[in-house]
């Protein structure tokens, strides 16, 4: 691989962030005294200043086919950057503290291309998991059994109120208390002899002409008025419904 020492120059100080960066004690290759230097990790290069402000780098490290493992050394916190074959540089560098050293090492394990192939792999493994589940789940049946499914549906039920709600001062109606009971000709039916209220009367819809109103009130007169009412409104339904449709499809050319 050719590098070309102005490109990686001016990645090495670019505004691209970085995957760690901070102070190392790099020991040198001819002589074992260790020097500070301000260390950049970018993707899979880590490059080395003498100061953090220098406009250059000394040195990069290509982190590729090596292994990062910890070692022993005078200095403390010190891990090696170990390269396969035999005429191959070993790195040994050292931090500053324990947690800068795992932060390190766990960096530059991560940085090479060989990591990042086998984590594709597994991802893409784990992907092909997760489809052929779904796919031998929708092959099933996706209703769950019957008394797990109306446990569910109980649960989901809304708490019946403790006490009844009101509209217009009146209690709504409730089929549990006095369901079976003819509705009351007052505004308000109060309550009965046992304390439950009392079915409101049901709400105008529209205002209704003179002959509906008659009609209306004979209906409402007769045994069935329950029955009655739901034919009348039907009717009326029906015709609006009509309207609209006669209206949507605009006059006839």
């Amino acid at each position: 691989m050719k590098l070309n020492e102005r490109s990686l120059a001016f990645y090495a100080t670019c505004d691209s962030p970085a995957d760690n960066a901070g102070f190392l004690y790099k020991r040198g290759e001819r002589h074992t005294a260790y020097h500070r230097r301000w260390f950049v990790l970018k993707g899979n290069m880590l490059f080395y200043f003498e100061e953090r402000d220098s406009r250059e780098p000394v040195g990069v490290i290509v982190l590729e086919g090596c292994n990062v493992e910890l070692c022993d050394s005078a200095e403390g916190f010190a891990f090696a950057i170990r390269f396969g074959g035999n005429k191959s540089r070993t790195y040994v560098l050292a931090a500053e503290s324990q947690a800068a050293m795992e932060s390190w090492v766990k960096s530059l394990s991560r940085a090479s291309f060989d990591y990042m192939r086998l984590v594709v792999r597994e991802l893409e493994k784990q992907l092909q998991e997760m489809r052929s589940g779904l796919a031998e789940g929708c092959g099933g049946s996706q209703e769950p059994p019957g008394p797990w499914k109306s446990e569910q549906s109980r649960e989901r039920l809304p708490a019946l109120p403790a006490v009844l709600p009101k509209e217009n001062g009146c209690a709504v109606w409730n089929n549990a208390l006095g369901a079976d009971r003819p509705p009351d000709a007052s505004g308000c039916g109060g309550h009965d002899e046992e304390e439950n209220p009392r079915p409101p009367p049901l709400p105008p819809r529209r205002r209704a002409s003179n002959g509906e109103a008659a009609s209306a009130g004979a209906i409402a007169e007769g045994p069935s008025t329950f029955c009655r009412l739901h034919e009348q409104y039907s009717r009326e339904v029906a015709r609006l419904r009509q309207d609209w449709q006669q209206r949507q499809r605009g006059p006839r050319s």
